[in-house]
């Protein structure tokens, strides 16, 4: 898939874990793991919108494009 989560990498350089984070910015933390792990579908901007203000960063920082090899 070409859209790649970096999530976790946030959340190390911010020192956070998923239980705490989940819990920040209301969302269970199996719901987390599936945004973390990359198998989410979709993502409501409330969602993202308090992911960065809890991490204090920008959508660019925790999501990236990355063309599939074939195009």
């Amino acid at each position: 898939m070409p859209i790649i989560v970096n999530l976790d990498v946030m959340m190390a350089k911010r020192k956070i874990s998923s239980g705490e984070l989940a819990e920040k910015i209301g969302i269970t933390p199996s719901n987390l793991s599936i945004l973390k792990t990359g198998k989410a579908k979709a993502i409501r901007f409330s969602t993202l919108e308090a992911i960065c203000k809890t991490l204090e960063c920008q959508p660019g920082d925790i999501l990236e494009y990355r063309p599939d090899e074939g195009e």
